[in-house]
């Protein structure tokens, strides 16, 4: 009880802190100067690029596991970080990975300032403490990210965890692509100044200085916005020189007749590096949300393509296009049939190590490259986890030789849960097919042999009358003529007996057979089927071994004397004569375990279950089929029993049939004194 009640305390705790965020959310928005409201602890670990990521992760995961807190964990994926060294990223990128594994929400959210984006998301999902990395050596005339933070969080806790002092000379990364050069951009800023300047010159009696100034900071615009940060920074103290030099008098010269123009080139230099600065920004921004938008339609026209797939082939086709078109990556699919076999697909366009994949589809666990489980892996391979069970993996060959993102992986997790979930519906379109074709064909085969059989029974039994009647003729018959007679006579009995199987098989599958179920001793029932079977079982010697504590039974009485007939028949049917049959019965357990066993060559090999199904013969040489067992195993399953049939073995050979039979014990009523248990003096026993 104490345990359940911290559990309902927690449930409702977590319910009462979702409403009271979508609350929040949709009153204030989630503005960058929004208070943190003190509801509930929770932890956001601030990862920047470079080796400390890993120490700040696992310090928060520890945490967060000591206060059974939630935790988050961030990138930033400022234009700042862009320009830093591709291993620097790649390591935090790993961070994020790690992160995830150990139980954290992983964000890379954008924005042009690492420090604002971190304080947004903060207070958007009410983190009030953030933990960050403490790095001795840092630069005396500019503000660590704990002092930025601490100037726009006073609402909030922040941890700082030590790292490790930067190595000397530390080698790239060997799975890490080379740096691109930036000298392109530098270049295209140096020759825009100098065109700006040559137009300027070509019309400095016509146009003022405040135009050539506008031309200057135009010329920087158009540099950030294609080249970026560094190139408009360059671009804006070109202009500034270019437009002293050529343009302030005395003119090819930096020297300076009116200091005011000394506030020209200060005003000047600030504007043109802002706007630099903000058109960078809002261009890595636009890049961002153009690749995320490319994505998003790609996975739409991903899931549109896959509900109209009617096969796996087809599935393969649109994941591997789809992969390509998005990572440039080659991939594989391959599908597990019912035995939970993975079969590869057509189509496949990368090399699949069966192993690796075998181990990722028992497990559900992601395998290969990139993750922590058979890493020398050349591919990448995903479990596609379906909502009922694992449909298959999916193998991701990389083009470039490299780590791939969060926002990558993540687009991987998705693309993989999407084709999962197709397989699973095409999985169940077919059983559904399948299932209907069944379900028409048995109803349309039982309203045939139920329109038969009504037909059948009529002639059959006037057969039985002729039959009968041929005996009885005067003068007798002759003994050929006699037996032809009697023939005809069990014939048409045999028949009949078959129609009735029919019939009754046609009312058990369709459900209208009500059961009249009291509890019966099991002899008794026994006895009537003996009783019943009484021609059938001329000659031989039938053993009746019921143990003294089997139980009375819930069962219908008539109905199951059926089985126990049907049993006996079907072993006098496929014995040979004079071979003994044996009834027997124990309880076990919850249960009550009836056998029937002959001596005869016993059951075919491989087909102990077929037998069971309707006209299945038990042998090549049988003379007919029948329904018997069918019958048998579907009145038994009515009462809630099962049916089986075996092979007894003695000494290493078979020695004869077993069908047993399991039924419910149940719970007899009891006698509770109520009525007069005691018959009267003059009553019979």
């Amino acid at each position: 009880m104490i345990a359940l009640r911290e559990l309902a305390l927690r449930r409702t705790a977590d319910r009462v802190d979702t409403q009271m965020q979508d609350w929040r959310r949709a009153a204030q928005g989630g503005a960058l100067g929004q208070p943190v409201w003190a509801t509930r602890d929770a932890l956001l670990a601030c990862i920047g690029p470079g080796e400390g990521g890993e120490a700040v992760v696992r310090s928060t995961a520890r945490l967060a596991t000591q206060s059974d807190l939630p935790w988050h964990a961030v990138f930033v994926d400022a234009p700042a970080q862009q320009r830093v060294d591709p291993a620097a990223r790649q390591q935090a990128l790993r961070a994020l990975k790690l992160a995830q594994d150990l139980g954290a929400m992983t964000v890379t959210p954008t924005g042009i300032g690492v420090a604002q984006a971190l304080v947004r998301y903060a207070r958007e999902h009410n983190l009030s403490r953030l933990v960050l990395g403490r790095r001795q050596g840092r630069r005396r005339w500019r503000l660590s990210m704990t002092e930025r933070l601490a100037d726009l969080t006073p609402d909030m806790d922040m941890l700082q965890v030590p790292l490790p002092k930067k190595a000397p000379g530390r080698q790239r990364a060997a799975d890490t692509p080379a740096k691109k050069p930036h000298w392109p951009g530098y270049a295209a800023a140096v020759a825009a100044c100098a065109l700006v300047a040559l137009l300027a010159g070509a019309l400095h009696g016509v146009l003022e200085l405040t135009n050539i100034v506008m031309l200057f900071l135009l010329a920087v615009v158009g540099v950030a916005l294609l080249y970026g940060r560094g190139p408009a920074t360059l671009a804006a103290l070109l202009g500034v020189a270019m437009f002293d030099f050529f343009f302030v008098p005395p003119r090819m010269s930096f020297n300076v007749s009116d200091v005011q123009y000394l506030i020209t080139f200060a005003v000047m230099l600030v504007v043109a590096l802002v706007i630099g600065q903000l058109t960078a920004g809002l261009r890595a921004q636009a890049h961002a949300a153009t690749e995320r938008e490319g994505r998003v339609r790609g996975l739409y026209q991903m899931a549109r393509e896959l509900s109209a797939a009617l096969a796996a082939e087809q599935v393969a086709e649109i994941g591997a296009r789809f992969l390509q078109a998005e990572l440039g990556a080659r991939s594989a699919l391959l599908v597990a049939d019912d035995a939970n076999r993975l079969r590869l697909q057509p189509g496949a366009s990368a090399e699949v190590d069966m192993a690796v994949a075998q181990w990722c589809f028992d497990r559900g666990e992601a395998a290969g490259r990139g993750t922590d489980t058979l890493a020398p892996s050349a591919a990448l391979m995903l479990p596609l986890k379906a909502p009922m069970r694992l449909r298959g993996v999916l193998a991701v060959l990389p083009a470039q030789a490299m780590l791939l993102t969060l926002e990558q992986r993540q687009l991987l997790d998705t693309c993989a849960s999407l084709l999962a979930i197709s397989l699973e519906r095409i999985h169940y379109i077919q059983v559904a097919q399948s299932t209907t074709v069944q379900m028409e064909s048995e109803r349309l085969r039982n309203s045939l042999l139920a329109a038969i059989s009504h037909d059948l029974r009529t002639p059959l039994a006037a057969m039985v009358g002729l039959a009968d009647a041929l005996a009885l003729t005067q003068p007798a018959l002759a003994g050929e003529q006699a037996e032809i007679a009697q023939a005809i006579r069990a014939s048409s009995l045999r028949m009949s007996v078959l129609v009735n199987n029919l019939l009754d098989m046609g009312r058990l599958e369709s459900g209208s057979v009500q059961l009249r179920r009291q509890w019966q001793p099991l002899e008794e029932v026994v006895g009537s089927a003996l009783a019943a079977c009484a021609p059938s079982l001329q000659g031989r010697d039938v053993a009746v071994r019921l143990a003294p504590e089997v139980p009375l039974l819930h069962l219908d009485a008539a109905l199951f004397e059926c089985v126990l007939v049907n049993l006996l028949e079907n072993a006098v049917k496929y014995t040979p004569p004079a071979t003994p049959l044996q009834i027997a019965a124990e309880p076990q357990g919850e249960a009550v375990r009836i056998t029937v066993d002959d001596e005869g060559p016993g059951l075919p090999p491989g087909r102990e279950e077929a037998v069971f199904e309707k006209f299945e013969r038990g042998s090549k040489e049988a003379a007919a089929p029948g329904v018997g067992l069918a019958i048998c195993r579907a009145i038994v399953q009515a009462h809630g029993g099962r049916m089986h049939g075996e092979n007894r073995i003695v000494d290493g050979r078979v020695a004869g049939a077993r069908f047993v039979i399991t039924l419910p014990r149940g719970e007899p009523p009891q006698d509770d004194g109520s009525q007069a248990a005691v018959l009267p003096d003059n009553a019979m026993p």
